[in-house]
């Protein structure tokens, strides 16, 4: 064990472009310094546990740490004792809104008596979540910082589409990137599939299986890609996440996680709007699982802790003064009326219909960004897999249907569907409000307990994984869609 955590903290100081020199330990797992006095000895087998959350030495104590004082070693573990229990990164710091609910920790009055008990690295492991997911995405981060150590990153060109039972020259680097991450085992055995009448012959090594398009599509899932087993560009790019890359996502992901309150609402709407699912917990239990569109580039969906208060049904929509000058204000008096948009008190509003951009009904949150989950007419937005296509509100797929379930528990359904039959705006307020929380999770563990990866969209990851020590990444540009301009 010993030797396997050290193996970890050196590669992953090479993944994070650190310089330092390695420990040593003894049989103990102490450091060898020498006459070290138990103190010392004690705060250098905690600062070792860094690795195993993503962290490095590195970034609490710069320079030699077998050579360190007892009063450094001291510094460097409460630092990264406070990074355990509230994170390494202010992310309030990080992005303009972030209001989720953070923990509160006496981190200097624990440490203390910690010290004193000897018990040093147990506590700092209780700090961090003691969640099945945090303990996951922690393996997982292990296991890639190794595999980084002795795999070369892929780098697969684009092209045409590969399909099932087709040869292609990239076939052989995509089996082999699909055996580094785990998706196969072994090198799999060529299956002699009927060819089509007036196919070409497969060239020996190159023939895309149907074993490995069967590894495609697990990790296409792990991915939040359609798990089709067609090779396309997008497939492509996941293929080419090398180990370094998973490592670097994951450690983002566990810093994420320790800026969370360490006990989640029992009953909850969560939103995850880097992969665009929601998931409505109700008494500790997972109820029900859906997919959300979110904002797109400029507009994107903050961090936020809001509560869900009531349900709107028949919404009309106060269209904000930036879409009204961006996009309606080249609009024709004709699509005003179409629309069912009119000027009330200097403000354009849209009338409850069929058009409306809210849809059915919306869900009112308690926020100063304006942030709300609803419903939408733009229904085919939900098949695509990249859903990041709103002004920053969440639109929820089959939100009536979501609306119904959350008035069902919450012993209103037959107000709000009297409201409903109304066709007028009508509020119904909830009994008791439900905490929703939106986050920005790219690297998670889903609701089969399969760890996922999804793209960067926001580029959000960046200033997280630059604080812990690794590199800044180029960030691609996404169109922006103004086609639709709804909230």
């Amino acid at each position: 064990m010993i030797r396997k955590t050290l193996m970890i903290s050196v590669a992953l100081l090479a993944l994070a472009g650190c310089e330092n020199s390695p420990i040593t330990f003894g049989q103990s797992g102490s450091a060898e310094a020498g006459a070290d006095s138990p103190a010392a000895q004690q705060l250098r087998s905690a600062l070792a546990e860094a690795p195993k959350h993503g962290l490095t030495t590195d970034i609490f104590f710069k320079g030699d740490v077998n050579s360190a004082s007892e009063g450094e070693l001291r510094e460097a573990v409460l630092s990264l004792a406070s990074a355990l229990a509230m994170g390494k990164t202010d992310p309030t710091k990080l992005r303009e809104v972030y209001t989720l609910p953070r923990p509160k920790v006496d981190v200097e009055g624990g440490f203390e008596q910690a010290v004193v008990e000897n018990r040093l690295v147990e506590w700092l492991g209780s700090l961090a979540p003691q969640t099945d997911e945090y303990r996951k995405l922690s393996q997982a981060f292990g296991h890639y910082v190794a595999l980084a150590a002795k795999t070369p990153d892929t780098n697969i060109k684009p092209g045409e589409p590969i399909k099932r039972g087709s040869s292609d020259p990239r076939v052989p680097d995509v089996i082999e990137a699909l055996k580094a991450g785990g998706y196969l085992a072994a090198q799999p055995q060529p299956s002699q599939p009927k060819p089509d009448a007036g196919a070409q012959p497969a060239q020996p090594g190159v023939e895309y299986t149907a074993e490995v398009a069967e590894a495609v599509e697990r990790m296409q899932q792990d991915f939040g890609l359609k798990p089709d087993g067609v090779i396309g560009n997008d497939t492509l790019k996941a293929v080419n996440t090398s180990a370094k890359d998973r490592a670097r996502q994951l450690a983002v992901a566990l810093e994420r996680l320790r800026w969370m309150e360490r006990q989640s609402p029992a009953t909850r709407i969560d939103v995850n709007t880097a992969a665009t699912f929601l998931t409505f917990w109700r008494n500790g239990q997972l109820t029900d699982e859906r997919r959300v569109v979110v904002g797109q580039a400029d507009w994107e969906t903050p961090q936020l802790g809001s509560p869900l208060f009531r349900l709107v049904a028949n919404p009309t929509w106060t269209v904000p003064k930036s879409i009204e000058e961006d996009e309606l204000s080249k609009k024709s008096a004709a699509y005003l009326r179409d629309q069912k948009i009119v000027r009330k008190d200097g403000w354009l509003v849209q009338q409850p219909g069929p058009k409306n951009a809210l849809g059915e009904v919306k869900f009112d949150m308690q926020n100063d960004e304006a942030i709300y989950l609803h419903d939408t007419p733009a229904k085919a937005l939900f098949a695509q897999n990249e859903r990041h296509k709103s002004h920053g509100c969440v639109r929820v797929h089959d939100a009536l249907g979501f609306a119904r379930m959350i008035a069902q528990a919450d012993g209103i359904i037959e107000d709000f569907d009297e409201a409903m039959a109304t066709g007028e705006e009508t509020f119904v307020k909830l009994n008791a409000k439900i905490p929703v929380r939106l986050m920005y999770h790219t690297a998670f563990v889903g609701t089969d307990g399969r760890i996922r990866f999804v793209q960067d969209a926001y580029g959000w990851d960046n200033d997280v994984a630059a604080a812990l020590g690794f590199e800044r990444r180029q960030v691609r540009q996404r169109q922006q869609d103004t086609a639709d301009v709804g909230p």
